[in-house]
């Protein structure tokens, strides 16, 4: 029988691709000499709750507009005391499932185009019906991760860019529900949308934000903290 496809990233030897000492190949080298994975993923996820709480309070305004800059300033800001290439464009190629991202020479380019297109267009959100929103939150996480600029984190800055969307329109930061009860099922139509959006088909992943922002409106509306 042929093998499984796997899920795993597979990148040429490099920088970027050293896994810590000790740490079974679960860890990629880290300023921090961590080795468990459950503990690295604890760091980085409380690293990204400070990040997001800062710049939603004191960096983001409703006049903001993101740039290839400030998304690679929010990834330092974020990863910058784990990683020595937090904020840095990745340089190393990446696939996963058998699907390859764009070389890693030309993601400034695409970056730079990403910017005067989308994220000119796109952002930023104020004044926008939340319809518009999520339209507009597709787009820019489509295309985004498409691009997949940085060796790590791609998704977390993407899902991080569209709660400062939301916030850009007086609306409460989406509640993707990939954790918890119903959470495989979403996760799996979530990654089904984001394939549908490398081609230029935003509509899955419009119904996935538009649901995510309703029921962050629903628990805004019962008193329910996320």
């Amino acid at each position: 029988m042929p093998s499984k496809p796997s899920t795993r990233f597979v990148a040429p030897a490099g920088p970027e691709t050293g896994c810590q000492p000790g740490s079974r190949g679960r860890v990629l080298c880290n300023l921090e000499g961590v080795t468990k994975k459950r503990v690295m993923d604890q760091m980085e996820f409380e690293a990204l709750l400070r990040a997001q709480l800062e710049y939603a309070e004191n960096r983001i305004f409703p006049d903001t507009r993101f740039t290839a800059d400030l998304l690679r300033q929010m990834h330092r800001d974020w990863l910058g005391e784990l990683y020595a290439w937090a904020g840095r464009y990745r340089s190393v190629n990446l696939s996963k499932g058998g699907f390859l991202w764009p070389p890693a020479h030309l993601v400034p380019s695409h970056m730079e185009a990403f910017e005067a297109t989308v994220l000119r267009q796109r952002t930023p959100c104020r004044g926008c019906s939340p319809e518009e929103v999520v339209e507009r939150m597709a787009e820019v996480h489509g295309e985004l991760l498409l691009i997949h600029p940085f060796r790590e984190g791609n998704g977390r800055v993407a899902r991080w860019l569209a709660d400062l969307m939301a916030l850009q329109a007086n609306l409460p930061a989406p509640d993707y529900g990939l954790a918890g009860r119903g959470s495989t099922s979403r996760k799996e139509r979530y990654l089904a949308a984001v394939r549908r959006a490398y081609v230029r088909d935003y509509r899955p992943l419009i119904d996935f934000f538009a649901a995510a922002v309703e029921r962050a409106l629903r628990a805004a509306d019962a008193g329910v903290g996320r």
